[in-house]
Order: C-alpha cells, then structure tokens, then sequence
C-alpha cells in the first residue's frame, strides 16, 4: 500500500510541477499555479502519510505447558546465591531459555539442568 502512495504521490507532484511551471508559460493562465500548488500539497500530504509508521502490536505473550508423565517429586527451587525461595513469578523465559531473577539479592542467572547420571 505504501509503494501505491508513493507512484500517486511522485504522479502528483510532478503534474504540480508542470502547472506552475506552465503558468508561466506563453499560453499560461494564473489559475494554473493554483491548480499546481494544490496537486503538489495533496502529492506531498500522500508522501507524509506514506511515510508513517504503522503501529506495531505488542508481541504475543507465550505460555509454555509442560505435561510430565507419571509420578514427578518437585524439589524446592532455592536461589544459588543467597538460598532465598523461588517460586513460578520469578522465572521468565529470555531468548528461549529459562532465567531466574531472586527476588530477595536480585541475581539473575539462567536456569540449567543437570545430568541424571
């Protein structure tokens, strides 16, 4: 939609152009500057419209749901630097992987598993 407001608008202004500049002309009629100045202005007010921004949305928040199969015991999740408990709120996924925020020392730090072996 922008390339089609830009082919109007640069169609405009260059007809705009050549209003006035044939005002001026031999055969030129006073009129013709106004017919100029009012094409090129609606030219460059299709140029500014054009050119804006779209507004973006917000990217859509991702909830992860794991199933676990079977019995699962869950230990309680400590913080590694001061031992503070942790719970659900403090852990956001950060590109892609799971970040911890303590909320009682305020260390951030990346969740890992370790082996079973």
């Amino acid at each position: 939609m922008k390339t089609v407001g830009y082919i109007l608008a640069s169609i405009l202004i260059f007809f705009g152009v050549l209003f006035i500049w044939g005002a001026f002309g031999a055969q030129g009629q006073p009129v013709w500057i106004v017919i100029g100045i009012i094409t090129v202005g609606i030219g460059l007010a299709l140029v500014y419209f054009a050119s804006k921004k779209t507004k973006v949305e917000a990217t859509p928040n991702i909830t992860l749901k794991v199933d676990l199969p079977g019995n699962v015991n869950l230990d309680t999740l400590k913080c590694r630097s001061c031992g503070g408990v942790l719970n659900a709120e403090n852990i956001k996924m950060v590109n892609g992987a799971p970040v911890v925020t303590c909320p009682y020392c305020s260390t951030v730090y990346q969740l890992t598993e370790e082996p079973k072996w």
